[in-house]
């Protein structure tokens, strides 16, 4: 998909600000610092539609990104270690929930962890979570141009043993860098628009 429009709409905390219109709706999540919005800004060709932060956990809100006006990105704040209260963790937690669960217009989930490093806790429990609400997902392994070739299909395999994929689930090895894997999201998404 060419990305010709791509802009913010709203940053939303409750169900009565998300965007009206049912377009379909892509999350986006991952541990605070993984690459989100370096995802983002390839994905749709900007440079910095999405800001890039050197403080892991600025993002707090649901950031809906309207892309070609026919679907959106919407990245939710990222879980780990953000330097943040353990109160204001649980209310990111509980919005997350609810738009994860309750939210009609959302497709999938892409989850985004670090091919480098294997998946953690977090990265775990946020899989879980996904799997045990039945909620589509592809995983999406960034940073692939920090690891020689050689040693992908190994740090593949240790995402998949790790986070227990299912069958079916994608996993797609991506780099902001060089575009890889772009395309191979791209397609996931135009086939969960259409189902």
């Amino acid at each position: 998909m060419k990305i010709t429009q791509s802009e913010i709409v709203i940053s939303a905390v409750k169900p009565e600000q998300y965007p009206e219109g049912g377009l379909p709706e892509f999350a986006l999540a991952g541990r605070s610092n993984v690459g989100k919005s370096s995802f983002i800004n390839k994905m749709i060709n900007r440079k910095a539609l999405a800001r890039i932060s050197s403080k892991p956990g600025k993002t707090q809100t649901l950031n809906f990104y309207l892309l070609n006006e026919a679907l959106y990105f919407v990245d939710v704040p990222g879980y780990g270690y953000a330097k943040v209260s353990k109160t204001e963790r649980a209310a990111w937690g509980k919005m997350i929930e609810t738009y994860m669960t309750d939210r009609a217009p959302l497709k999938a989930v892409i989850m985004i962890v670090d091919l480098r490093h294997p998946p953690t806790k977090d990265d775990i429990m946020m899989y879980d979570f996904l799997k045990h609400f039945d909620i589509p997902c592809m995983i999406v392994a960034t940073k692939a141009d920090k690891i020689p070739k050689g040693k992908w299909q190994k740090h593949l395999s240790v995402t998949r043993k790790v986070l227990e994929i299912a069958e079916g689930d994608e996993l797609i090895m991506f780099s902001s860098e060089t575009g890889l894997g772009k395309d191979n999201a791209w397609h996931f998404i135009e086939r969960k628009m259409k189902e």
